[in-house]
Order: structure tokens, then sequence, then C-alpha cells
């Protein structure tokens, strides 16, 4: 049985579990039009953005200058979850203190600010950490080195499923042996050159309205809005974890399972269904013990429809309740995933369903039982969270609320 005992956000809400929770119950929404760089010349303006983050609180300052910004997350979201768990890694075999992380966009923003020292200075502008910051495993080896987390490492780079995977995987490195695991994601795509990029993929919002721009399964719904952050968490064994002491266990890891969509023209369609009954499956229960799905709510009316279709098809129509808190924060892809697991914890832990900001019309085509404008007292003993990366990505996590008190219980 492996459980969470300590929880870090940074997001667009709020940066701190109290921060981000606040802002998360009473809806109040992130979303703004993007000041990290002039988007006039973009067709999408907005974004998500972590405006009151310092990273010199958080990094050591040697480290700064050769690291991103989805980096810093990390450091920040890993200081606060190994603080929440009341852990002193020294009390852990140096080579069973595991890593996994996860990203998509990689240090985009370090890597075009050294392309264009070098086209503007030439190649030995270029800083030396340009090998390393830009890449996707960067922040599992930063951590790995400043915490002497030597056991096994990972990086998963699935988009937004990416947040789900990384815990999965390491629930099963623990499984293995580890006696600790440092997991969860961060993304930070704010860039010019990452704007472009996601762009290109036609899902983006270009409405200029931060509170119309990006409603999940609402019948106004064009796209989705970006967004920077994530969450890290500690992750034991809960033997361990109840022999060390923890000051508390959040909750476990039911149960979990990814699938990949096939290719366009097959004739085969998504396979998010068959990941949210795999994943009941591993956590032994029945559809009708969850009490709240997170859904992925990607804000595009088709894909939108598809996840309200394989809901409906485990469920029944409006069957459970169903939120998108990140409809506050933007999508922020491997940091997203791993921030509703946050979220859903932290539901679970106070008997709340945060609400899912400015969406008024339930499209007609999505028959769920969506938490819409105000918080939701319920019971939660089961919480299950979906998670869908472009390019076939799915994954789905059920987590069951942290009451045990014996490792037998």
């Amino acid at each position: 049985m492996t459980v969470i005992t300590g929880l870090g956000v940074v997001a667009p809400t709020g940066v701190g579990l109290d921060d981000y929770w606040a802002t998360t119950l009473a809806g109040k929404s992130g979303i703004d039009r993007i000041r990290r760089f002039d988007p006039s010349g973009y067709t999408a303006q907005l974004a998500g953005q972590v405006d009151d983050f310092e990273a010199t609180d958080h990094v050591p300052s040697k480290l700064l200058a050769q690291t991103d910004r989805m980096t810093h997350f990390a450091f920040a979201g890993a200081n606060m979850a190994l603080a929440d768990a009341h852990v002193d890694l020294a009390d852990f075999p140096e080579y069973e203190r595991a890593v996994v992380t996860a990203n998509s966009s990689g240090g985009v923003e370090y890597g075009q600010h050294e392309l264009q020292k070098m086209w503007s200075g030439g190649p030995m502008r270029v800083s030396a950490y340009m090998s390393v910051a830009w890449f996707y495993a960067a922040t599992t080896g930063q951590l790995s080195i400043h915490h002497g987390l030597r056991g096994p490492c990972g990086l998963i780079a699935t988009e937004q499923a990416g947040g789900l995977d990384a815990l999965g995987h390491a629930r099963r490195l623990l499984r293995r042996g580890a006696r600790i695991a440092v997991t969860g994601g961060t993304d930070a795509p704010l860039s010019p050159a990452s704007m472009v990029a996601q762009l290109a993929t036609g899902l983006l919002s270009s409405n200029p309205d931060p509170t119309a721009a990006y409603l999940p399964f609402d019948d106004r719904a064009a796209g989705y809005v970006p967004g920077e952050g994530g969450a890290i968490m500690i992750m034991e064994p809960a033997e361990h974890a109840l022999r060390r002491g923890a000051e508390r266990i959040y909750g476990e890891i039911a149960g979990y399972a990814a699938t990949f969509d096939p290719a366009p023209g097959t004739g085969r369609g998504p396979t998010l269904g068959r990941a949210i009954r795999n994943a009941l499956d591993d956590a032994r229960i029945a559809p009708s013990e969850v009490d709240l799905v997170f859904a992925d709510g990607s804000g595009t009316p088709a894909m939108d429809r598809a996840e309200a279709e394989a809901l409906t098809e485990v469920f029944g129509p409006r069957g459970v309740p169903v939120t998108v808190p990140k409809a506050a924060t933007g999508r922020m892809y491997s940091g997203g995933g791993a921030l509703d697991v946050a979220t859903a914890l932290l539901a679970m832990r106070d008997g709340v369903a945060p609400p899912t900001p400015h969406v008024t019309e339930l499209a007609s085509d999505c028959p769920l039982d969506l938490v819409r404008t105000e918080p939701r007292e319920l019971p939660i003993r089961h919480a299950l969270v979906c998670a869908r990366g472009v390019g076939g990505f799915n994954a789905a996590l059920v987590l069951r609320r942290g009451d045990l008190t014996t490792p037998e219980h």
C-alpha cells in the first residue's frame, strides 16, 4: 500500500497549500493576459501565470543560473512537500530514495534566452548549462543531486497525463523496494517560442475574456488556456510511514492505469474509459464507490464530449459529481495532473468538492453532474483523477482517503 504524506503546490492561484486551497474553494481564477512577454502578435493571449513566485526563496543561488523555471517550481514543490511530510531524508538509506517527475515542455524559456544570446553575440555567449537546463529530465536530475536521492530515478513525458503517470511509476518503485519517493510534475510553457508550438495544435482558446476563455464542458467551450506550475509530493509505503510516525497521511494511491489511443483512421475510438475501468479494478472498487471525479476537462467540444461519454459509460448519466478546478489555473500540462491529485487529496481531507469556475451553461452532449460555481460539501472516500495528453496518452488514478491507523487497516 502506497500513501502520500507530503504536498507542495505552485500554481497561478497560489503558492503553498493554504493559499492555493483557499483560492480554489473560492473559485478565484489565475487566468489573465500574458505578462511574461508581449503577446500582442499571438491569437491566444491568456495564460495562468504564477506571479507571486520568487525563485531565490526556493532554489540555491548557485543553481539559479543553471536551471529553468520548470525546475525552480519543482524545487519549491519538493521543499514544501518534504517540510509538510516532516521528513528527514537522512533517516532513509540513500539508495532507497527515489525521484520521478513529469515534464512536457522542457526548459523552453531558458533555451530561448540562450539561443537569442547566440544569435546576437555568437556561440561563445551561450551558457554551458544550456546543454542540460532545457532537457525534460533536468528537474529529476537536479532534485536527485540536491536532495541526495540516489535510488531509482525517472522522467515521464506524456503531456497532461504525465503528472499521473509519474505517480504510477513512483508507486511501482516503492513496491520494488524504494523507501520514499519525491514525485509529481511541473511545467513552465510560457515563452514566445513555446506559445508558437502550442498554437500549432489548434487547441488553444482565442477568447480574450479571462472569465470565458477556458470553459470545460460548457456550451461556449472553444479551447483551453495554458498554465504554469504543478505539484510535488512525498510517497511512502504505508507501513514505513506509520512506523516512523508520519504527521499525516493524505491518502493512498489505490489504483492506477494508463492507455494509449489508436491512431486516427483505424476505426477505433479513445481509450480513456478503459483506463478508468482498469484503475477501478486495480483499486478493487466498483464505480458506485467513487465519490468525486477530477476530469481532464480539455475545453474543446469534441474532447469534452469524448470524456463525458467515457464517464457516462462507466458511471451512468450524472452518476457521480465531476469537477475541473483547473479552469482557474489553465491546463498546466504535466503539472496539471499532479496538481489535480493534490487538489483531490485536500478535497478528501475537508469533505468538499471544489468548483469549476465560470462554467454556467453545461453542454447538452455532456450529461455530467458538474460542480460549478460553488463548492459542494461531500464526504469523499474515493476520488478519481483523469488526464489525457496530446498524442493519445490517457491516465486514471484512484485515491483513497488517508484514514489509516495501522498497517492492516
